[in-house]
């Protein structure tokens, strides 16, 4: 496992394409990016479906709270475990939110998207490190 800290304003999520990509360069027709768990590189079309992990938020009763930040708290109840896989039972993967981010809106943050952050925590910590990136110019977090 690398020891550098992940940005993921450089971490992708395409829709249509399982798992997570490091952005490595703007291409002509598209963007350049190589898969995390495999290193295999791909030229994601312009009309690509492209998500930045960094503007990625998940609904709690305040309001939102950041990707980075939820799978911060994550990693503060798993220690050095890894999370549940993605195919785990519903009742699991609520139980592990429930610890992690007790305030999260039941309501719009479904047991689809937690599927989808635990598989993306899984590859972070196995193919990244959960040791982020803090851009300089961060907001201080409204408390």
């Amino acid at each position: 496992m690398e020891q550098n800290k992940t940005d993921l304003a450089k971490i992708l999520s395409v829709s249509g394409y399982s798992g997570l990509y490091l952005y490595l360069a703007q291409a002509r027709n598209g963007a350049i990016a190589e898969q995390l768990e495999t290193k295999e590189r791909t030229v994601f079309p312009v009309r690509s479906k492209i998500t930045t992990l960094e503007d990625i938020s998940i609904y709690t009763e305040d309001g939102e709270l950041k990707l980075k930040e939820v799978f911060l708290k994550l990693k503060e109840v798993l220690k050095e475990k890894d999370a549940p896989d993605q195919k785990a039972a519903p009742e699991a993967l609520k139980e592990l939110f429930a610890q992690a981010v007790p305030d999260y809106d039941a309501n719009r943050f479904y047991v689809s998207h937690m599927r989808k952050v635990v598989l993306w925590y899984n590859i972070l910590k196995n193919h990244a490190s959960l040791d982020f990136v803090v851009p300089e110019e961060a907001e201080k977090p409204a408390e």
